[in-house]
């Protein structure tokens, strides 16, 4: 059973712990933090290393707040209510336009957003959607302008010439698997199970086609003024948990894998898998990333000008503006 969100356990004592990193030196003091994050593969690193108990190694005492999508979650870090979080790049963007005070200060993970399709579809490539319903996110969710921006545009078409279905993932796999849907674009580990318990086939990923940082850290400015340590500190912890999922996958699964799905199996038409296969497989399907390269930032003001195109933004953004980069540039001293 898919589990759409994760409830935030109740933070433990963090202890003195802190081994200083790139937020300077080891500290006794143990210091708050509410980090925001929703319940997807792509926030692995979030749930990772409050599982793994890093936050506390790094003397953080950490409320780990779950949201069901990351319009909520920055409008509640906007609000006071949460102190930084991991989410999409274009809520970011779309925010920032705004004024909203926010800066990105690290990286998560590059886009993984895979179309899969039903086996009786007929369908083979992206050119072959014409025509047909895919299932995709909200208009204006990173899902969205990059599916329009990149996937369908080099196929040479435009979601008008589908019948777009706006769906949530867990509800686009449910819709493909019942055949309400002949496609569906959709980010781990919903692609992975899809795949296990349907007769369907992925046709495309579109982090093979065009790498993009898809998820990143954002903070307030207001955080950083009050307390620039503290972010330093959970960036740490952050970093040490994607080293986690890039090395040692399984160990990282064992750690994350009830966030996903309920007991020790999942069924599938072959028979039961371990859950933790299942979440270690989604892991290795992606590339997480800590840091932000002179690339990165090209193409993030790649997809902001997509933005413009698209009419998600009412005005142009210089994405250099919104970034707060000194962390991993005192890493790299």
């Amino acid at each position: 059973m898919i589990m759409a969100t994760a409830c935030g356990a109740k933070p433990e004592a963090g202890g003195d712990k802190t081994q200083g990193g790139a937020g300077g030196d080891a500290k006794k003091e143990t210091k708050a933090l509410t980090v925001g994050y929703l319940n997807v593969m792509d926030d692995a690193q979030a749930m990772l290393a409050y599982d793994a108990k890093l936050y506390e190694k790094y003397g953080l005492q950490v409320k780990l707040q779950a949201f069901e999508s990351g319009t909520d979650l920055i409008k509640a870090m906007v609000g006071g209510q949460v102190d930084a979080g991991v989410l999409g790049f274009t809520n970011a963007v779309t925010w920032a336009s705004k004024g909203a005070g926010l800066k990105v200060v690290a990286g998560a993970q590059m886009g993984f957003h895979s179309i899969l399709v039903r086996n009786d579809s007929g369908i083979k490539t992206v050119e072959d959607l014409k025509g047909r319903k895919l299932a995709s996110q909200k208009q204006g969710s990173t899902a969205d302008i990059v599916l329009n921006g990149v996937t369908l545009a080099q196929a040479k078409l435009t979601n008008k010439d589908l019948q777009m279905v706006y769906a949530e993932p867990a509800q686009a796999i449910q819709s493909l698997a019942g055949g309400a849907v002949d496609a569906a674009f959709v980010f781990e580990p919903y692609s992975r199970m899809a795949q296990l318990t349907s007769p369907v086939t992925q046709i495309y990923e579109i982090g093979k086609v065009w790498p993009f940082p898809c998820m990143v850290v954002i903070t307030t400015d207001d955080q950083l003024k009050k307390d620039r340590d503290a972010v330093n500190r959970m960036l740490d912890a952050q970093k040490e948990a994607i080293e986690m999922l890039q090395k040692d996958p399984q160990k990282a699964a064992d750690f994350i894998t009830k966030r996903f799905i309920e007991g020790d199996s999942f069924k599938t038409a072959k028979g039961d898998v371990k859950a933790t296969t299942v979440i270690k497989e989604s892991i290795e399907s992606q590339t997480f990333n800590w840091d932000i390269t002179p690339d990165h930032i090209k193409t993030m003001q790649q997809i902001a000008d997509l933005m413009i195109d698209q009419k998600a933004l009412d005005k142009p953004v210089k994405v250099e503006d919104i970034l707060d980069l000194s962390w991993q540039q005192q890493l790299k001293k």
